[in-house]
């Protein structure tokens, strides 16, 4: 029961800290001069902390810590919500705007036939005109690996074919029992 218990506060320690720190704001600033900037960017000068959370009421807007490190600390008056929103509509928009390229791996053996050839080489050119790279693996078993020469023949075979559209951004390169070569789509 204790156990099971002190897991759940651990999964709840850990996602109440990975939440983006927020910047200070009104009563959570803590110094005694503030460099002030106004709400249409313009300076207002060096004034005093409470001065700042006046003017901030007046004009019904948030007091924000924006420059933590310098001195005096510079705080600017914005609506602090307002903000916030603009912010995490921007950050989701750059996330829907992000192509993600995912690597597609073909494996072929030494001894491939002309239409397993072609079959693979069409479907690897779908890939690479889709904006993913293609990975050609050519894995040796038992007696295959003392003729890897044969590997790099095909490999060269399907970087040939392809050479219209990809460019190869690893060469043939021999790990273990497998070779393989990386292309990517030309730009």
């Amino acid at each position: 029961m204790w156990i099971w218990l002190f897991k759940i506060s651990q999964i709840f320690f850990w996602r109440c800290f990975t939440i983006k720190q927020e910047l200070p704001i009104n009563g959570q600033i803590r110094e005694k001069e503030v460099q002030l900037i106004g709400a249409e960017g313009e300076k207002i000068g060096v004034v005093s902390i409470e001065k700042a959370l006046d003017y901030a009421t007046e004009k019904n807007l948030d007091l924000v810590l924006v420059s933590p490190n310098s001195k005096p600390v510079v705080c600017k008056l914005m609506n602090y919500g307002k903000y916030k929103f603009e912010q995490a509509k921007r950050e989701k928009e750059s996330r829907k705007n992000q192509k993600t390229v995912e690597l597609k791996e073909i494996r072929v053996t030494p001894n491939i036939g002309e239409h397993d050839f072609s079959f693979k080489s069409k479907n690897a050119r779908a890939f690479l005109e889709a904006g993913n790279k293609v990975k050609f693996t050519v894995r040796f078993r038992g007696r295959e690996l003392n003729n890897t020469k044969a590997g790099e023949i095909i490999l060269n075979k399907f970087v040939e074919d392809l050479f219209d559209i990809s460019t190869v951004e690893k060469k043939p390169f021999l790990e273990g029992k497998t070779m393989f070569v990386i292309l990517t789509k030309k730009i």
